[in-house]
């Protein structure tokens, strides 16, 4: 009898298949049919059980059905298909901004292990709609490739762990967070959250694992205004403002409402007024909505001169500090060590992996990047012309 167990996958049988469950939110189906033919089978939670044969057989014939299951992996929130990018997957972690590691010449690195996100918030530069794709990556590999990174780096770092999506989606989230403190000059963690998830125990853990800082996404006090900024009526603004001063106990704290003028504008003091009255007031950091071609843009954008205006009205008005000097307050510096191995207008011999997070969009490889391709494109080799070059993000279309 071979009972092989698992930490990432769970089965369960569902008429004529067994499903399969890996990192909580994400599913792909395996015929019992199959699976029989391996030998009789028994499954429980994370474990299947085959009769009559050998563990190292049913584990050679079981990852061949695994590895066919992953390319029909599947989000279970929004029925998208999703790639899992591991440490054979043949794709990089740093050249696309949706997944894996960017890197912007600063002392920030910022950390993207999964796609997806559990609300809809009006104003998100993140329209999953023009977005067919979901992407999730290995936590092991993203550790390995970002102290790689880090080692290149000549000074303290901090790591943002900031998705296009909610990062409490992703299963290890605390063991992440746990590796990433070991990396020898990584001094501050922080976190991109719109803060659903969060509960005392769980803000425990992450304290425990090494989290330093949550960025929370507060955009109304208003518990109905809260839910219509948020895209859904389950948005609980009253619970998210209980467990604030519960963080503040364990680590530090950035509350982070986006302006939406038109939208947020009477919920803009009230936050404020809010974080005033907690016994340790906490830095607000208020942020100017942008419109971002593949974005929700329920409202025109002011300029950047109208939100400096409004941060400094709202400063005066309300006597707080609303203004930053991110590199001298922040520590933020420069780092620009990091060499790209392309130039723009280069034509460059690359192979496309799979499609992209975009619609009408595919990723490639080549010199260890991964690259947005324009197109969607059948897998293979192919000729790419570089047309962008920025954060060391590669952006190319074919010849």
């Amino acid at each position: 009898m071979a009972v092989l167990r698992f930490e990432d996958l769970a089965f369960s049988l569902v008429g004529g298949a067994v499903k399969v469950t890996f990192l909580k939110i994400f599913t792909f189906d395996l015929e019992k049919e199959s699976l029989g033919r391996i030998s009789p089978f028994s499954v429980a939670s994370n474990s299947i059980t085959f009769r009559g044969v050998s563990e190292k057989h049913a584990q050679n014939k079981l990852n061949q059905l695994l590895h066919a299951g992953f390319q029909n992996l599947r989000n279970k929130i929004n029925s998208k298909p999703a790639v899992y990018i591991h440490q054979h997957s043949g794709i990089p972690l740093i050249g696309h901004i949706a997944f894996g590691i960017v890197d912007r010449d600063t002392s920030i690195i910022e950390v993207r292990p999964i796609t997806s996100c559990n609300i809809e918030c009006i104003y998100c530069s993140v329209d999953e709609d023009k977005r067919p794709v979901d992407f999730v990556v290995e936590k092991d590999y993203l550790v390995k490739e970002l102290g790689k990174l880090a080692a290149l780096k000549n000074c303290e770092l901090e790591v943002n762990i900031g998705t296009q999506g909610e990062p409490f989606l992703y299963a290890p989230i605390v063991e992440l967070i746990m590796d990433i403190a070991k990396i020898p000059n990584v001094k501050t963690i922080s976190i991109n959250t719109n803060g659903t998830f969060l509960t005392e125990r769980l803000v425990d853990e992450l304290a425990k694992a090494g989290l330093t800082r949550i960025n929370l996404s507060v955009n109304a006090m208003d518990a109905e205004t809260a839910k219509k900024i948020a895209g859904t009526k389950s948005y609980d603004i009253n619970r998210i403002k209980r467990i604030i001063p519960y963080i503040q106990e364990k680590m530090d704290i950035i509350i982070a409402p986006v302006w939406i003028p038109g939208i947020n504008d009477a919920e803009i003091p009230k936050i404020i007024e809010f974080c005033k009255l907690l016994d340790r007031q906490p830095r607000l950091m208020i942020q100017n909505f942008l419109n971002y071609r593949f974005g929700r843009n329920p409202v025109k954008a002011v300029s950047w001169g109208a939100f400096e205006e409004k941060l400094r009205q709202w400063e005066d008005k309300h006597e707080i500090k609303l203004r930053y000097d991110m590199h001298g307050e922040f520590g933020i510096k420069k780092s620009n060590l990091v060499k790209d191995p392309f130039r723009r207008g280069e034509i460059v011999k690359a192979d496309i992996i799979c499609p992209g997070r975009l619609v009408g969009e595919s990723i490639g490889v080549a010199r260890e990047r991964a690259i947005s391709v324009k197109g969607r494109l059948p897998k293979g080799p192919t000729k790419l012309k570089v047309t962008k070059m920025k954060d060391h993000l590669v952006y190319a279309e074919p010849i």
